[in-house]
């Protein structure tokens, strides 16, 4: 077992305290040092230029599914010269009528060089292990879909 923390802060900075006015950024902190500002999605009044939950949702499965890639790639001495992703997370009402992150687009492009080159359908094997591996892929109830790219 092993832990993983973020922490979130947040404070009011209006006078008010209105659904259409309250400003919605806030900042991450992570175990390691890092922080950063988030927002929520701009149709919920939040920043665009700020990450908003969904979409570090699709970056967490992303990241995860791109480690896990990496490190079957490196077990079965196939060298990853570039790997590439751009994940898409779709918000829509799921069977129960709640807004949810029904579905998780991965769409990795992944480069290899040395002399031992894998053939499309070990990339398929690979892509498919990963997912199997993946801890955020096991976490989820939203169908994460990876179409691997040529």
């Amino acid at each position: 077992m092993s832990e993983h923390r973020a922490a979130l802060a947040w404070k009011r900075e209006t006078p008010d305290f209105k659904y259409e006015s309250y400003d919605r950024t806030h900042e991450l902190r992570f175990g390691g040092g890092t922080s950063i500002q988030g927002s929520s999605a701009p149709q919920y009044l939040g920043r665009a230029e700020l990450p908003n939950p969904e979409e570090l949702l699709a970056a967490s499965a992303s990241s995860c599914h791109f480690l896990t890639f990496l490190a079957i790639a490196a077990k079965s001495r196939f060298a990853v010269d570039e790997y590439r992703d751009e994940a898409v997370a779709i918000l829509e009402k799921n069977a129960a009528g709640k807004e949810a992150v029904t579905r998780i687009f991965l769409r990795p492009s992944v480069r290899f060089g040395g002399d031992s080159l894998p053939t499309p359908e070990k990339i398929r094997q690979m892509h498919e292990r990963a997912h199997e591996l993946c801890f955020i892929a096991n976490s989820l109830t939203s169908e994460i879909v990876v179409e691997p790219q040529p």
